[in-house]
């Protein structure tokens, strides 16, 4: 397989590791409800030139599919997105990069629970390594902390974001609609920005200035349209698994690029929270084979008859 196709994945992933960042520089430069409807704002109008064509033409099947795109756009974009905003307030880009990383678990845990995915026993190992992960970090090192309910709330809201952006994915593998991949995300878009209105109106609304255009324009275009287009590339490429696996260097792209821009100082607890989760998720993704054998149809003598 040539390098060159793994250069759209971990650019994707690079680009979401730094917008971590950018979660916490919008703290006292714009407000979460401002910039979460401002991002996608931006992205359906530098989308519409070039989607609002084809997506007029299958206008019909958005009639009939608007309903699970909306549920997709809130999912996907309103809530994973508009969550990690809050969630910056009151936790730093290093537990962000973490617990982002746990998306992939996630998908796998859900994939079981709503498409009747058989559990893997990496998928049930690597889940409570990963849990174990978890409350390491949440506890900042001591997770019988845990016991006494002080686990921040910005790591107690990235955790759900993550949750949703897992069962974004796993909705969107459920409900197959018929249409072009450019085209889901554009009404994903016009759903999310609608979605995110009434939040953004009723304020504070945050007026775009020099000191958070930069923020929008980042998160409006490298972090919701170039990394979709580099994702879809490298789906199409390498394939959705293989692409997954490179959203574990999550964690470390987010903490080196928090080190460098914003002066954080990685302790113990992320180490051993962000090795314990990595594993987890590495052994989700890896040992596949069905932790459960389906029981073989017809007896041995059948099978000797048969062959």
């Amino acid at each position: 397989m040539p390098l060159l196709y793994f250069l759209p994945p971990l650019g994707a992933v690079l680009i979401w590791s730094g917008n971590m960042t950018i979660n916490q520089l919008t703290v006292g430069a714009i407000a979460p409800s401002s910039i979460a409807f401002l991002r996608w704002m931006l992205a359906l109008l530098v989308l519409t030139p070039f989607v609002a064509p084809a997506a007029w033409q299958h206008r019909a099947t958005l009639r009939r599919e608007w309903p699970k795109l909306a549920v997709l756009g809130l999912l996907g974009m309103g809530l994973w997105q508009g969550l990690a905003y809050v969630a910056a307030e009151t936790t730093s880009a290093t537990n962000m990069g973490i617990l982002a990383a746990m998306v992939p678990l996630l998908t796998v845990l859900l994939s079981a629970l709503i498409l009747r995915e058989p559990p893997s026993l990496g998928g049930v190992t690597g889940g409570l390594l990963a849990l174990i992960g978890v409350t390491v970090l949440l506890g900042r090192g001591n997770p019988l902390s845990l016991l006494e309910l002080t686990v921040a709330k910005g790591d107690a809201l990235m955790l759900v974001a993550a949750t949703c952006y897992a069962l974004y994915g796993v909705m969107l593998k459920r409900w197959p609609m018929g249409l072009p991949p450019w085209v889901v995300l554009y009404a994903q878009v016009v759903f999310a920005v609608l979605l995110l209105l009434p939040p953004y109106l009723m304020g504070p609304m945050t007026p775009v200035d020099a000191g958070n255009l930069g923020l929008i324009l980042y998160a409006g275009i490298p972090a919701s349209i170039i990394t979709t287009f580099l994702w879809m590339l490298a789906i199409r490429q390498i394939g959705a698994s293989q692409a997954s696996i490179f959203i574990n260097l999550m964690p470390l792209f987010s903490a080196l690029i928090a080190m460098l821009t914003l002066g954080e100082r990685i302790a113990l607890f992320h180490l051993l929270g962000g090795a314990l989760v990595l594993g987890g998720v590495i052994m989700a993704q890896t040992l596949t084979r069905p932790l459960l054998r389906p029981a073989s149809v017809g007896s041995p003598s059948d099978a000797d008859r048969s062959c």
